[in-house]
Formats: C-alpha cells, sequence, structure tokens
C-alpha cells in the first residue's frame, strides 16, 4: 500500500510556493465567501491547486487517499492543499459537471495575494468550461436549466416554468396546475433533461416545498436559490426582444398569455447573464413548451424501464440510449437521441413519419450503408456554431464546418437515388429543405469563403493560415516577408564562400525565438575561422551544439524579418475575426442543416439496430389513445436480449380493453415477471419514439404516460424508508394516471405485514380497474389478489369488475427431484402455488431449513380459488384456519380502499409530525369500528 501511495505522490505536481508567496494565497483565501458547493481552483500555469475543505474532499473522492494532501503555513494557519495536474484537472471538471448534481466549479487566475475569479460552472452552466470537458470526447447531452415560480391556491399549485439550453440557444416558458407530488413538474424535469432548477429563497424554506426538493434529488436535478427580486417581469419582453430572433410583437404576444413564468425567465435572465454578452443577442429562440406534447415519464419510470445510461451499466447494451445509439456523427445525434428518449411523441402522423423513414432504411440497405459512411464524416455543427456565435473560434473550426459542408451534397445525392415507396415522403421531409439550405444564397456562399480566406494547401502541415491573396495589406506583407527570407539565404551563401564553409554542413543558419537569426558552426569548425569570427562577426553564445554568431547585416536583416512576421500575424489576427464574424452570419444555415442531419442520423441508428439484430425488429402499427389495444406478439426485451449469455424466450403480451386490460402476473422469484413487463414498457416507449420494436407483430395504442413502480430501495438520507417510497411512487400514479396511460407495479405492499400489503395491493387494483382504467401490468406474489378476475363472472352488476386477467409465468418442479426449472413462458390463469422455497434451494439454503420451511407453509397457506385462508392468531402453529368468504373480501376490500383514498388525501407536507398521527389515528379509529362486521378486514386491522 505504501507503494502506491509513493506512486501517486510521484505524479501528483510539487506545490512550489516561497513564505511571501505562502502567506499573501492565504490571506486572500480567508476572504473568500464561504459557500459548501464550491469547488475552487487556482491555476498556478503548469498545475493548480484546491485547498481547505474542497482539498480533502478531492483527495478522497479523486485520489481515494489523504496522503496527497499538503499543508500550506504552518501552525494554526496552516491550510489543507493539493495539487492537480492539467489531466486531473479535466477528469474531475467533468464529473462534477456531466455526473454529478451537488457542486460548482469556480476557477481563479493570479498570483500572492491577488486573485480573480475567470471560470465559474455550474451543472446547468457549463458554457465557461467547454473547451476543458469536450476537448477530448464528444459533448452527449446539452444541460438545460429551469426556473419555477410557486403559487399556491386551494385547487393545488400553479407552476410558472421558464428554462434555457445555454448550447442551444432556446428559451423556453409554460404554466400549469400540479398536485403535491409535483408529478408534472418531475415529467417536465425528466423531459428536458434538466440538470439545475431555480427557486426563490422565500419558496425554497416553506414547508409545502419539501415534497418539491424531494423531486428534485429524485431526478437528479441542483437546486439553486435566487433573490425572489430576481424572478420579476419588468422590461422582460424589450429584455427578450434583444435576445430572440425576429420582431418583438410574437415575444409580447406570448409572454402576456402566462401569468407566473414570465418572472421565472426573468430570473433566467439574471442568472445565466444573458444580457451581458452581446453575441446572444438576436439569436435564441423562444418557444411555448407543452406539457401535453409528449409522452410523460417521472424518474422513477426512467429508472425502471433503464432509457438512459448509467455508471453501474456493466456494457452498453444495459440501457435503451446506449443500445440505440448508433450514431456516426459527432455528437450531434448523440444529443438528438438522448432528447427523444426522454421525449416520446404523442402524435399518431409524426410517429408514422419517423416510421416510415426507418422503413425505407431498413429495406435499402445500400442507401443505409452509403448515408452512415458519409455521416461519419460530419463534425458536430451545433457545437462548432456554438462557439463561433461566442466569437472563441479560430480557423481550425472554421475549416472543420467547411469539410463537413463539402460532405452534403453526397448525402443529398444517396437521398436522390432512392426511389423506393415512401420517395416522395423524403422528398420533402429531407431532399427539398437540403437543396434550399445548401444552394448558392446560403451554405455554398460559406463554402466559397473559406475557399477564398483560408490557405487550404497548408492544411497538410496542419497549419491553418489566412491565405495572402485574401488581403492586399496580407499580400504585400507576405511578399516582403518572402523578399526577406531570399536575402537572408542570399548572405548565408556568401557568408559560408567568405569563410570557405560547405553551406549548411558546416555552417547552418538557425532562428529561434531568443536571436531571431544567426548563423552556427560546430566547436570542431570554430579554429578554422577563429580568426574572422572575431574581427568581422559577434558570438552570441557557446555551447556544446556549436557556436552561434551574426554580423550587422544579418542583425538587420533578422529584426527587419522579425517585424514584418509579427505585422502579418497581427493582420492574420484581424482577419481571422474578420471572418469568423461573418461565418457567424450563416448560424441560421448551418442549425437547419444541423437539425436535418441529427434527424437523419438518429433514424439510421434506429434502421441499423432493427435490421443488424440476430431476431430482426418489426415495425409497430399505431393508434390514437382512445381506440385499439395494446397486443405485442412475440415480444422481448431489448437490453436482455442483447446481452451475451442470454437465449431470450418471446412471450405475447395482449391488452385488451374490457377483456385483459388490467393483468395480474403471477409466479416465482426469477421466473420472468419483471423482465415482461419492463419489456412491454420499453416496447411501447421505443414505437413512440419511432424505432421499429423487438417483436413478432405490434399494434400499440398510444399512451400520454408510463408510470412504474419497480422494486424501491432505501432513501434514508431523505427520511424515507423502503415502504414509505414505495407508498409515495405509488400515490403519484394514483394522482396522476388517467385511462390513456399506462401503469406497471411490481411487488406492491411487500414492504409491510402481508395483511396489511394484502390489503393495499387489492385496494390499489380495484381503483384503478375502477376509477382510473389504465392498461396496468400488475406483478405479485398475492396470489389471493388473482380472486379480483373472478368479480368479472359475478352475477351482481355492483360488485362486477371488467376487464380483469390473470396471468403467470410457468415452472416445471420435477416430480422425483422436487427440482424447480423456469421455463420463462407467460401463460394465462392464475399461478396457483408459490416457489419460494424452492428459490432458497436455489440458494444452497441447508435443508434443515428448507424442510421445516415447507412445513410452517403448509399449516399457514391455503390456495383454495374459492376462499383465503388465514391462521387463527389464538393458536399459533394450529392447522386450523378461518376461512373468509369472497363477499367478505369485496366489501372489506372496498372499505381498506376508502381508507387509502383518505390517507391518500390528507396534505401530509404541510402537517407536522403531531397533526399527521391524529389525522390518521382518527382515520384508523373508524376502520376498526368498521371491521366488526368484517372477518377479512379483523385481519387486516
Amino acid at each position: 500500500m505504501a507503494e502506491n501511495f509513493d506512486d501517486l505522490n510521484n505524479k501528483l505536481p510539487e506545490l512550489k510556493l516561497d513564505s511571501k508567496q505562502a502567506q499573501g494565497f492565504l490571506s486572500f483565501f480567508k476572504t473568500l465567501p464561504d459557500d459548501p458547493r464550491a469547488v475552487r481552483f487556482f491555476d498556478r500555469r503548469d498545475y493548480y491547486t484546491a485547498h481547505g475543505d474542497n482539498a480533502t474532499f478531492i483527495a478522497k473522492t479523486y485520489y481515494h487517499t489523504t496522503t496527497a494532501l499538503r499543508q500550506l503555513g504552518s501552525g494554526s494557519d496552516a491550510l489543507s492543499s493539493v495539487s492537480v495536474s492539467r489531466n486531473m484537472f479535466e477528469t474531475i471538471a467533468r464529473d462534477l459537471l456531466l455526473e454529478r448534481t451537488d457542486h460548482t466549479i469556480e476557477l481563479y487566475e493570479g498570483s500572492g495575494s491577488n486573485w480573480r475569479l475567470v471560470k465559474s460552472g455550474t451543472p446547468g452552466n457549463i458554457g465557461s468550461f467547454e473547451d476543458v470537458l469536450f476537448a477530448n470526447s464528444e459533448m452527449q447531452d446539452s444541460p438545460v436549466v429551469v426556473a419555477l415560480s410557486l403559487n399556491f391556491r386551494e385547487n393545488g399549485c400553479t407552476i410558472g416554468l421558464g428554462f434555457v439550453d445555454l448550447t442551444k440557444r432556446v428559451l423556453g416558458i409554460a404554466e400549469f396546475l400540479d398536485d403535491s407530488h409535483f408529478t408534472n413538474v418531475e415529467s417536465a424535469l425528466v423531459a428536458l433533461g434538466c440538470k439545475e432548477c431555480l427557486l426563490s429563497m422565500e419558496s425554497g424554506k416553506s414547508s409545502e416545498n419539501r415534497m418539491l426538493c424531494d423531486v428534485l434529488t429524485k431526478c437528479g436535478v441542483m437546486l439553486t436559490e435566487r433573490k425572489k427580486s430576481e424572478f420579476k417581469t419588468r422590461d422582460l419582453v424589450q429584455d427578450l426582444g434583444r435576445l430572440v430572433k425576429g420582431s418583438i410583437e410574437p415575444v409580447r404576444d406570448l409572454v402576456s398569455g402566462f401569468e407566473f413564468a414570465p418572472g421565472a425567465l426573468g430570473a433566467l435572465l439574471s442568472y445565466a447573464e444573458l444580457l451581458a454578452d452581446e453575441g446572444n443577442y438576436e439569436n435564441y429562440t423562444l418557444r411555448r413548451y407543452n406539457l401535453d406534447s409528449y409522452m410523460r415519464l417521472d424518474s422513477a419510470a426512467m429508472r425502471a424501464l433503464n432509457v438512459l445510461e448509467s455508471k453501474t451499466d456493466a456494457n452498453k447494451n444495459f440501457s435503451l440510449f446506449g443500445l440505440m445509439n448508433r450514431t456516426c456523427t459527432a455528437g450531434m445525434g448523440k444529443r438528438l437521441l438522448h432528447i427523444w428518449l426522454k421525449q416520446p411523441l404523442l402524435d399518431v402522423k409524426e410517429i408514422n413519419s419517423r416510421l416510415d423513414v426507418v422503413q425505407a432504411f431498413v429495406e435499402d440497405t445500400v442507401l443505409r450503408q452509403d448515408l452512415r459512411q458519409h455521416l461519419k464524416r460530419i463534425s458536430d455543427i451545433e457545437r462548432l456554431m456554438h462557439i463561433i456565435q461566442k466569437q472563441r473560434a479560430g480557423l481550425q473550426h472554421l475549416v472543420k464546418l467547411y469539410q463537413s459542408s463539402i460532405r452534403l451534397p453526397f448525402i443529398k445525392s444517396a437521398l436522390e437515388r432512392y426511389d423506393g415507396q415512401f420517395s416522395s415522403m423524403m422528398r420533402s421531409r429531407y431532399l427539398k429543405p437540403l437543396e434550399f439550405w445548401t444552394n448558392d444564397d446560403h451554405l455554398n456562399k460559406f463554402i466559397e469563403l473559406v475557399e477564398v480566406c483560408v490557405d487550404l494547401d497548408q492544411l497538410e502541415n496542419r497549419e491553418y493560415m489566412i491565405s495572402p491573396s485574401y488581403d492586399s495589406t496580407l499580400t504585400k506583407l507576405k511578399e516582403q516577408q518572402e523578399l526577406l527570407e531570399r536575402q537572408i539565404h542570399n548572405l548565408h551563401r556568401e557568408t559560408a564562400e567568405d569563410l570557405d564553409l560547405p553551406i549548411d554542413k558546416a555552417l547552418k543558419l538557425d532562428k529561434g525565438t531568443q536571436f531571431g537569426h544567426v548563423f552556427r558552426i560546430t566547436k570542431k569548425e570554430e579554429p578554422k575561422i577563429r580568426k574572422k569570427l572575431n574581427t568581422q562577426f559577434i558570438i552570441l553564445e557557446t555551447r556544446k551544439d556549436g557556436v552561434k554568431f551574426t554580423n550587422t547585416k544579418l542583425k538587420k536583416l533578422g529584426d527587419q524579418y522579425q517585424q514584418v512576421l509579427e505585422e502579418y500575424k497581427s493582420c492574420q489576427k484581424e482577419l481571422v475575426n474578420r471572418v469568423v464574424r461573418i461565418a457567424a452570419t450563416f448560424s441560421e444555415v448551418f442549425e437547419s442543416l444541423a437539425e436535418l442531419i441529427s434527424e437523419l442520423d438518429v433514424l439510421l441508428s434506429f434502421a441499423d439496430l432493427a435490421s443488424s439484430c440476430p431476431t430482426p425488429y418489426t415495425r409497430p402499427d399505431i393508434t390514437s389513445s382512445d381506440e385499439g389495444d395494446i397486443i405485442l406478439e412475440g415480444c422481448r426485451h431489448p437490453c436482455v436480449e442483447a446481452q451475451d449469455w442470454v437465449n431470450f424466450i418471446p412471450n405475447d403480451c395482449k391488452l385488451v380493453r374490457g377483456k385483459s386490460w388490467f393483468q395480474i402476473i403471477t409466479g416465482p422469484n426469477m421466473g420472468g415477471k419483471s423482465t415482461f413487463i419492463r419489456q412491454v414498457g420499453v416496447n411501447i416507449l421505443m414505437a413512440q419514439v419511432g424505432s421499429f420494436v423487438p417483436c413478432d407483430k405490434a399494434s400499440i395504442s398510444i399512451r400520454d404516460c408510463i408510470f412504474a413502480r419497480v422494486g424501491a430501495g432505501d432513501c434514508q438520507l431523505r427520511g424515507v424508508s423502503t415502504f414509505m417510497q414505495e407508498m409515495l411512487e405509488t400515490a403519484s400514479i394514483l394522482k396522476g394516471a388517467s385511462d390513456k396511460s399506462l401503469i406497471i407495479i411490481d411487488e406492491l405492499g411487500r414492504g409491510t405485514s402481508t395483511y396489511d400489503g394484502f390489503g393495499l395491493a387489492w385496494a390499489i387494483c380495484e381503483h384503478i380497474v375502477e376509477v382510473i382504467k389504465a392498461p396496468t401490468l400488475f406483478a405479485t406474489h398475492f396470489h389471493e389478489l388473482t380472486a379480483l378476475a373472478l368479480e368479472n363472472a359475478s352475477d351482481d352488476p355492483q360488485k362486477q369488475i371488467v376487464g380483469v386477467g390473470n396471468y403467470h409465468v410457468s415452472a416445471h418442479i420435477d416430480a422425483s427431484t422436487r427440482k424447480l426449472t423456469m421455463l420463462y413462458k407467460v401463460e394465462p390463469g392464475a399461478c396457483d402455488q408459490s416457489f419460494g422455497i424452492h428459490v432458497a434451494e436455489f440458494a444452497n439454503f441447508p435443508e434443515s431449513v428448507v424442510a421445516l420451511a415447507r412445513e410452517k407453509a403448509a399449516e399457514l397457506e391455503d390456495f383454495s380459488p374459492s376462499a383465503i385462508s388465514v391462521a387463527d392468531t389464538t393458536k399459533v402453529g394450529s392447522k386450523r384456519k378461518r376461512v373468509v368468504e369472497p363477499d367478505d373480501i369485496s366489501q372489506g376490500a372496498a372499505r381498506a380502499r376508502q381508507f387509502l383514498e383518505a390517507f391518500v388525501a390528507l396534505p401530509l407536507e404541510i402537517m407536522d409530525k403531531k397533526q399527521a398521527l391524529q389525522e390518521v389515528k382518527k382515520l384508523t379509529d373508524i376502520l376498526e369500528k368498521d371491521a366488526e362486521n368484517c372477518l377479512w378486514l379483523q385481519n387486516l386491522v
């Protein structure tokens, strides 16, 4: 271990400060305001340093040892410090700004006691660190900052939302009603890819907002508190008029339609300091964000369906994004795929338009391969234009845009050759826009600009220079430079002849930063010409590699050459800035082309995935949400079947209105229940993104939301137990779901006692079936729940429950060995037994434990389809059982559901602990009284 520490210390840059510098820095460091979120770095030119708590954080988190720490100063003034190399700084910055959401970064430059803040970045505002973050990697996601203005009223909470995407230069505004669980806010944060949220300080302290803070934490969003005065609307329209392209009237009309959202937008303008940078003027677009435009997904659904990548993924195919990301362009396609997966479509026509393009690419292999080949040579046009608009670009950025631009005619030609069934759609969707944006009035003007102004011949030497012929002043300076070079070379030849030395072999001409142009000879040749050297020349330096000397002529010519070179460089710089400003005027052209190219890239990626899988994907039939069923034949989980060790067994899922719209799925652990219900959600999401799906045949009625309650982990850092987390997620479903949603629930009610859990599960099922009426997949170990489907056949219309179907994952038990074999097939009907003890055998439990488990299970369980039996609590261990009749179950479950609804309706977020306990006690007292006449309820309470 000590050897590892020694290796680490050898790799760390050495912190070199004399006592005066150290004292000056310490005095400056004490003046910095306390900000627990800020990680401050100090640029020491060759390396960086961090100090105090930041140093300890970096040492523990990134070096994994405190031996990296050094002490600056001595005694009580000593300050923990750590040095960070340039490469390590890039790693830390990427982690803090792109992966985590609990810190900001500040970078200081200076020396002694004089330091100034030169860069600051947050997870939502990474602009000043883009050169560090994406120096060696692509930008996969475009972070968004959201501001919320909350207004609580009797009928709920009105949310004013503003957002800004600083990379794409988009401003957005929205306003909507929300419930106490902030389900709509959560969906918006997920859909927008929000990394940071602004709230007024007053809002952040109110008791109502504890739930909102939990939502932000679940979504991985940093909370930033701002003064209430920043949430202002004064001069907002005028400020937006300066930032947004086009006239001010549409801006005024849009903003005037909202009551609270303009204040949120005003806070964003102030926080991001958009008006301070004139490069932002007339470069932003403002749009209304509509929650109903896309399928709503909350953080629980995103996790349950493994939509986006996670650090814990064993390989890229573990997530839907990793599997579907076969994009070719440098970053643009990946970012669009990120957005699409968070914003599945609801419009049947637009979904089918995407599917038409994918089908065209699947059917025409040559077209698909040609386009992918050309797209691989397209740079990240969006980021390049962003850099150019920020006036931070050099000629190399223009050249990259140029190299991408000259590939577009090849893409256009490939599309023109397509003559399949979707040729007219491809022409209107891609070819016509490409022809428009690449004509002589648009892209060709940019190509001409680069070819005229950039010296393309020098690109082979990786030199980015303005062509001398572009400017008359530059031409004259270039001619002077070449003339002086000839004169210096002539002088070199004359001097070689005068000294009688072979040119270049013995007498060399060097050019350096210290002396400029000089002659150099080896020490071996020096004695031969020593006399002339001392009388006719000026010796500048004598070293091992030889003697450097000059004369008045060479010095004069060298000085002139240096002066002309400086003027040439200055002129070059001025011309580069001018050319970059001209290139910035092509922003609309490149933004439109980037949109077209990235869309082609993502749809090609879908087609490549659909056609390259061992079992090809199929095109789904899409119907509107109020008609059709959800039929998935031969359905597979795309991420699971992509794992090398898996031989996936497909299953059918038929969610049919009035018959099997609500499915209860029972069966053993590890039998495939969770995989099955998740794969249905994944297939529907893929279809509404516009992708083919891993099925033999698929017909999908559009869903406006996917709710998933799959597995729950303890959230003790937020004071939330496993069961409480389960109840909170279920409450979100009960409040937010509609008949147009899809609900996926796995193992509900296992975090409490058997009777409580079963009672809750039954009441929730009945509420979903009778009130919400959403298609639902409910996987459970409560086999008694399957009695819900029997209510279908009830003669009493008041008791009849329509649309519930029982399914189970099959398993085979060998009669002689009692060994369990999973078949992974989902079949109609309820599972007639539990397999928990068999799974325990899989885990190699001791035989005595397994035998005792079988004995106790035999005493307590009765899986009679007509009755549910529970052990007599007065005689634990006896085989006497008290039978609960189906009518008793129905009445008790209905009352339990009323209790649950009353509990859910309690405004717990604004109650203190004492109030909450009193209200819950009232509800339980009433329930206990009602239970006197209901045996099933007696067992529950």
